[in-house]
């Protein structure tokens, strides 16, 4: 994200390059930094001979070179973003002889996402050389809510723990999704609100009582009614609360409190480094140690494995999703 802010503020500031190499897993940042350079460097009125859209499966690398050697018409630079251009990864390395000398008026912008290039290749070097070569990589997702927090702090919000885990949990690690609907919300709260689970049901539509957050605290605490109650309205929303997001998050959680059973050191700190988790989540893994030894631990792992496989139509009897949730949350609980 400071490597993102940096590179905004050269931009902003007129510290240009003549090719911008955006490439990785996580396609947010790629285009948020393609979509400012596509505002912000040319005026509206130089846009219309300067400013050229290009799309990776439409065009070919020599054709993408020709318009680059070009002049700007009465401007200092012309632009040239070239979307999708994945789709030129077979063909990509013959961009090597203009990057090694690329036209120092023409800003050329390519959006490589999921994919990166090689570092070994020519290609690579002339454009570290010469230009911007930036990689977007993907957040684990212990990292996201921690992400959340520093993009609302931007935007004078805070957040409670809870309701920036719920996103997690709902919208997983899909950073474009999950900034839409913060934009939702910072549309209708006012600046300076601590965003708590209440207002994530009000707007977002997440429920702030049965979700899978509230589920893995009830099954850590061993609360059979209040786990039952969730599963049933995981029943009767199946859309919203698919059972392989259940089993995963579940997976997840029990995972780590294996982890949390090996650790010497069970400080609040110690736990949440080793976890990955935010140390306001760290009774809860403390209270499951308790309810559930390590050996039960393993079961409990195993048990998920098997639900995961019958969630997959192998050895299930054909029983229906909401039968094998209650069907494990009744081994896992007894």
């Amino acid at each position: 994200m400071n490597e993102v802010t940096h590179l905004i503020n050269d931009i902003k500031n007129g510290n240009y390059k003549p090719i911008y190499f955006l490439m990785g897993e996580e396609p947010y940042y790629i285009d948020k930094i393609s979509e400012y350079i596509e505002s912000n460097v040319l005026d509206e009125s130089e846009k219309g001979f300067n400013q050229v859209v290009m799309y990776g499966r439409d065009v070919s690398i020599e054709e993408i070179v020709s318009s680059a050697k070009r002049f700007p018409m009465m401007a200092e630079h012309q632009v040239i973003i070239v979307k999708e251009a994945q789709d030129l990864s077979r063909t990509i390395d013959k961009i090597e002889s203009y990057a090694n000398q690329p036209q120092p008026s023409t800003i050329l912008v390519f959006n490589y996402k999921y994919k990166k290039l090689d570092k070994r290749k020519k290609a690579y070097k002339a454009i570290s050389k010469n230009g911007v070569l930036f990689e977007s990589k993907k957040l684990y997702e212990n990292q996201v809510a921690d992400w959340i927090r520093k993009v609302l702090g931007g935007k004078k919000y805070n957040i409670e723990p809870k309701a920036s885990q719920m996103l997690v949990e709902f919208l997983g690690t899909d950073l474009s999704k999950i900034s839409n609907e913060l934009e939702k919300l910072v549309s209708v709260l006012p600046a300076e609100t601590i965003i708590s689970a209440q207002h994530i049901e009000e707007n977002i539509g997440i429920s702030k009582d049965f979700n899978n957050f509230e589920l893995r605290k009830a099954v850590g605490e061993k609360d059979i009614v209040k786990a039952n109650r969730i599963i049933t309205y995981f029943a009767q929303n199946p859309k919203n609360n698919p059972l392989v997001m259940t089993i995963s998050l579940l997976n997840s959680f029990f995972t780590q409190l294996l982890m949390y059973h090996g650790l010497k050191d069970k400080s609040k700190a110690s736990v949440a480094k080793n976890l990955g988790v935010n140390p306001y989540f760290v009774d809860d893994y403390v209270t499951a140690a308790r309810n559930y030894p390590m050996r039960k631990v393993s079961q409990v792992i195993a048990l998920l494995r098997d639900a995961d496989m019958k969630s997959k139509g192998v050895g299930g009897n054909a029983l229906s999703q909401s039968d094998i949730l209650k069907e494990l949350l009744f081994m896992i609980l007894h």
